[in-house]
């Protein structure tokens, strides 16, 4: 069957972030469960505004993140309250997905999406989760039934998650991996009305 693949975004391109910091520990937890994780930081995704032209670097690096997205079981999302919604910069790379439109499997179809919102109090980040949650559907994804909305100062100590959050985290992973496997061991099935 393979090896479970799951790319994970990251929404800040600030230094030691806590959006990075949290994803990274959710990705942790997914190799940790047997998959391979292609993680993006928020450098990598700082391409130019989609719709805009690209040169022959911002092609390339566009084209890594559609192959990435679409050999992927699964995807993990971190982003920073920007306001009370996701960044610009990791909505600019979900709208990249449109290159995907035409793919067997367009967007995020049929995958595990967990989403990770981070901010300075609670209110962003929810909103933000909402925003996240909002988006995995209107890709055709399937964000996970936890999602981690969590207020940095609390969720964070010198760049170590609280136990709490770690544990939200973990499971989220889990909910990942396991929706991956299930996903593949279904695919010999028809689906409904095929």
């Amino acid at each position: 069957m393979g090896v479970i693949r799951v790319v994970a975004l990251c929404g800040s391109q600030a230094p030691q972030s806590s959006t990075e910091s949290l994803l990274r520990v959710a990705a942790t937890h997914a190799e940790l469960l047997g998959a391979d994780v292609c993680f993006f930081r928020g450098e990598q995704l700082r391409l130019p505004l989609y719709g805009s032209p690209a040169d022959a670097r911002d092609a390339a690096a566009v084209g890594e993140l559609l192959a990435s997205v679409a050999a992927a079981d699964g995807v993990l999302l971190g982003s920073p309250s920007h306001h009370g919604s996701l960044s610009g910069l990791l909505k600019n790379a979900i709208d990249y997905l449109e290159g995907l439109r035409d793919h067997a499997n367009p967007y995020l179809t049929d995958k595990a999406v967990g989403c990770v919102a981070v901010g300075a109090g609670t209110q962003g980040p929810v909103n933000t989760m909402r925003s996240l949650r909002d988006t995995v559907h209107s890709l055709r994804g399937w964000p996970t039934p936890l999602g981690v909305a969590v207020d940095r100062a609390s969720a964070l100590c010198q760049g170590i998650p609280s136990p709490a959050v770690e544990h939200q985290l973990a499971m989220v992973s889990r909910q990942v991996v396991e929706f991956a496997l299930a996903r593949r061991a279904g695919a010999g099935e028809r689906r409904v009305g095929n």
